[in-house]
C-alpha cells in the first residue's frame, strides 16, 4: 500500500454520559461487524497485546457502559475530568493476521477539546485488498456517521492530507476520497461528475470523490479533490474551524 489510510469523524462538544456513548459505540461495532471479518471482534485496550486479548469487548448495555466509564480522562492526579469525556481504545485482536483499530474520544463539552472516532485499518496485505476499497469505506464512514453524528467526516491517507495541508489553507485537508458532511453545516451542492453523493439517513450526505481506488499520487484525483474542496467551501460548508485529527 502507498501510504497508510484511516477513516476520521469529528463533532464539536456535546456532553453525554457514558451509556449514551457506550449506546452509540455499541451501535457501530455492531454496522461494522457485517462488513469484513477484520471488524468482527473487538478487545479492550490494556499494558499489552497479549494482556488486551483476555479483554474482549461486551456489547451488554451495562458492561459496556461500566467499561466507558472507566475510560473516563483524568488529570495528572489521576482525578477524573468530566468535561473532557471518555477515551475509548479498541483492537481488532489481529483477526486474520491483520490489525485494526478503532478509537473513540466521546462525551467531551469543554471549549478546549474535540470529540471524535477514529477507525485503522491495514495498509497491507490480503486484509487492506479487502477494506481499502470504495465499498467498505464508504460502509464504514456510513456506519461511524449513523452512531456518532459528527458535524464531519472523511476517509483519508496522510499523503493526501499532507498534499491538501501543504496548500496553506487549513480546511484543505477536510477534503478525501470520501467526505461526510452533517446537514447542520448546509446541504452540499452539485457537484462535477465522476463524484456521487449519497444520504446517511437523515444526518448528512457522503461526497464520493472518485469510484476508483483515490491515490494522493494521481494528479486527476487530487485536481477532482481541489475543485470538491471549492464547491463546499463556496457554499459555506467548510468555514467552521475544524478539530485537527490526530491518528497514529
Amino acid at each position: 500500500m502507498e501510504d497508510p489510510r484511516y477513516i476520521g469523524a469529528y463533532w464539536g462538544a456535546r456532553k453525554e454520559s457514558a451509556e449514551e456513548c457506550a449506546r452509540r459505540l455499541a451501535a457501530l461495532v455492531q454496522l461494522l461487524a457485517p462488513m469484513d471479518p477484520l471488524f468482527a471482534n473487538w478487545f479492550k485496550s490494556a499494558k499489552s497485546l497479549k494482556e488486551s486479548l483476555k479483554r474482549p469487548l461486551e456489547l451488554e448495555l451495562s458492561a459496556l457502559t461500566k467499561h466507558v466509564q472507566r475510560c473516563i480522562m483524568r488529570d495528572t492526579r489521576r482525578q477524573p475530568m468530566e468535561d473532557l469525556g471518555f477515551s475509548v481504545w479498541l483492537w481488532n485482536g489481529r483477526q486474520g493476521g491483520n490489525d485494526a483499530w478503532l478509537r473513540t474520544s466521546c462525551g467531551g463539552y469543554s471549549e478546549w477539546v474535540g470529540n471524535n472516532c477514529i477507525l485503522e485499518a491495514p495498509d497491507e496485505g490480503p486484509g487492506s485488498e479487502r477494506v481499502l476499497t470504495m465499498p467498505i469505506q464508504v460502509a464504514a464512514l456510513r456506519a461511524i456517521a449513523a452512531a456518532w453524528d459528527p458535524d464531519w467526516g472523511i476517509s483519508t491517507s496522510y499523503a493526501l492530507q499532507d498534499v491538501m495541508a501543504k496548500k496553506g489553507d487549513e480546511r484543505d485537508w477536510r477534503v478525501g476520497w470520501i467526505t461526510y458532511i452533517s446537514r447542520r453545516l448546509g446541504r452540499v451542492p452539485p457537484l462535477p461528475a465522476p463524484v456521487r453523493i449519497e444520504p446517511v439517513e437523515e444526518l448528512g450526505t457522503l461526497v464520493i470523490v472518485t469510484p476508483e481506488f483515490f491515490s494522493a499520487f494521481n494528479p486527476e484525483h487530487i485536481a477532482l479533490a481541489e475543485r470538491v474542496r471549492e464547491l463546499l467551501d463556496r457554499a459555506g460548508l467548510l468555514t467552521a474551524r475544524p478539530v485537527q485529527p490526530t491518528p497514529q
